[in-house]
């Protein structure tokens, strides 16, 4: 089993900053990522890496947000710029034993569907 948690979120105003991390109670996972979920919605992928540092994101978050790793501290990090309202939600951070690579370029997995733990969730409320 591990342990995720998550910390950093909060509230801001669009075209803020904001910097999720998320502590991982091992370092044996091979892929980690954020995903969020907005209310009566399924969660989906934001932003995932795996343990040699090849990143994947959504479109929506392309060139705003970037997900990075400590792999000494077992940390991973969501440096989010330029939030909109529409990325409000509680974000989660997960884990992955097997990393998925799909598509012709084998881009890693962001389907939430390919992760097996999580943490407990993290509110991010942006304000227009």
């Amino acid at each position: 089993q591990v342990q995720l948690a998550e910390s950093g979120g909060g509230s801001v105003q669009a075209g803020g900053s904001l910097r999720l991390s998320c502590a991982a109670s091992k370092d044996t996972v091979l892929s980690m990522g954020w995903f969020r979920q907005y209310p009566g919605k399924e969660r989906e992928g934001v932003a995932v890496i795996d343990s040699d540092g090849v990143s994947n994101y959504a479109d929506s978050v392309k060139g705003r947000f970037t997900i990075s790793q400590d792999n000494t501290e077992n940390i991973l990090y969501l440096q989010m710029n330029s939030l909109k309202p529409e990325d409000t939600a509680m974000y989660y951070c997960g884990a992955a034993d097997d990393p998925v690579y799909e598509g012709t370029s084998d881009d890693l997995s962001i389907n939430p569907a390919d992760f097996d733990y999580w943490g407990q969730g993290i509110q991010v409320t942006v304000s227009s």
